[in-house]
């Protein structure tokens, strides 16, 4: 059975340090929204140089890793929000483990493509007030992912992500950003290498791969 998407999430730049806006907090909207090749229409990214742009459209945090961060940081009000991670779309029941760099899913009418791992930054601390969050989710993997829009459509809470091409590229997303982004896992230079020749991958992390290859 494919995944239900039950909110999908927006957000618009507001203070968040300081003076400092982000548009990390996502609240669920009512009704279809359309994906564009930058994203969903009324969602947006204060820090346009880290964040948005076609190889990163849309964000999806797995809900399942709620339940793991309830545990690790001994609760937090803000896990009872869809988009407490900065996720777009709010789904259960698929994780880093089971997605391909490459799958391609139909959400609505709208066909989106796995394109990167989403790297954690100091964002998600500061939004939590808990230190070592980033360090965790380095260490296990829990990433999320980013989605490309290969086909614009409309889609609403209640879609099913119906996985409809898979096999484009070896790699799932938590096996691409363990190798790339974590400095003790295991990997070789030939992945790595490999990893940087894909044109499913984001440039940003395939630079990424290319660097890390060379250093090993």
């Amino acid at each position: 059975m494919n995944p239900l998407v039950s909110a999908i999430c927006i957000g618009q730049p507001r203070p968040f340090r300081g003076e400092e806006q982000s548009a990390f907090a996502k609240q669920p909207v009512d009704g279809p929204v359309t994906f564009g090749p930058e994203g969903i229409l009324g969602d947006a990214q204060a820090d346009r140089k880290h964040h948005g742009g076609p190889h990163m459209a849309v964000h999806l945090y797995p809900l399942a890793h709620h339940a793991f961060w309830e545990t690790e940081l001994g609760g937090h009000e803000l896990l009872a929000e869809p988009g407490a991670f900065g996720s777009n779309l709010a789904v259960d029941t698929i994780t880093e483990t089971e997605v391909m760099l490459g799958d391609r899913f139909r959400l609505g009418t709208a066909l989106l493509e796995v394109s990167q791992p989403r790297l954690p930054c100091w964002k998600i601390e500061h939004r939590f007030g808990c230190k070592g969050m980033v360090r965790t989710i380095i260490r296990t993997a829990r990433c999320g992912w980013y989605f490309r829009v290969i086909e614009q459509g409309m889609a609403q809470a209640g879609d099913s992500l119906e996985r409809i091409e898979t096999g484009c590229t070896p790699w799932t997303v938590a096996e691409v950003f363990a190798e790339i982004a974590n400095p003790k896992a295991g990997t070789t230079s030939t992945r790595l290498a490999a990893m940087a020749r894909s044109d499913v991958l984001s440039p940003s992390w395939r630079e990424a791969a290319r660097e890390k290859a060379a250093a090993l």
